[in-house]
């Protein structure tokens, strides 16, 4: 009885520990075996980063190169102002020269934040492990607001301007003894073209005296 006993742990427990370790594979599968990959780290300082968050990919040249680990505050004595620190883990393999333009970019439809790295020229200089490089602010959507508000007020007071008879155009549209003169001044050119030419060599000649 005892034997037999013993004998069930001993399956139960090869079975619990089979179990464990193709647990432990998969969830190492799911992480792209970052695990088992080297790599290192490098740090990109935003003043803004428009929700971008842990997790979310980096890509260089538009590839996916790795992730982004930690995102921290941080207060920078000589701005003497409140920076955000993301701190991303790349691929080894990948060298990513010191003067890449890093910044917050997204993708597709459903609008996720991720960070995009543009290779720069310098390929003499590379990123290592723990390097700092500033990357490029996202602009904020206030401000493309408040632009595309600018641009709409313009548009809506040079319409009111133009109503109104007023300015060049404005004038131009409403005012037929300018519209008549500029239909005089074309219909003059097309039947005596000549004129054109005539005051070029009037003044060829003037400067020849």
């Amino acid at each position: 009885m005892i034997f037999g006993k013993t004998k069930t742990e001993l399956k139960v427990g090869v079975f619990v520990f089979t179990g464990s370790l193709i647990l432990v594979m998969f969830v190492l599968l799911i992480g792209d075996f970052k695990t088992w990959t080297s790599g290192y780290n490098v740090d990109f300082i935003f003043n803004f980063i428009n929700g971008a968050r842990v997790g979310a990919p980096v890509r260089f040249s538009g590839v996916d190169i790795g992730e982004v680990k930690t995102i921290d505050f941080i207060f920078s004595p000589e701005e003497q102002k409140t920076k955000i620190k993301v701190s991303a883990w790349l691929k080894k393999d990948v060298r990513i020269p010191s003067d890449s333009t890093i910044w917050v970019n997204t993708l597709g439809l459903l609008g996720e934040k991720y960070i995009e790295i543009m290779p720069g020229d310098d390929y003499e200089s590379f990123l290592s492990e723990d390097d700092i490089i500033k990357g490029t602010d996202p602009v904020p959507m206030h401000e493309v607001n408040q632009l595309v508000k600018s641009i709409a007020d313009n548009l809506k007071d040079s319409f009111e301007q133009v109503n109104s008879k007023e300015g060049t155009l404005g004038r131009l549209l409403y005012e037929d003894t300018i519209y008549q003169e500029l239909e005089a001044l074309l219909k003059d050119l097309r039947l005596h073209p000549w004129k054109l030419f005539h005051k070029t060599k009037e003044k060829k000649e003037k400067k020849k005296r």
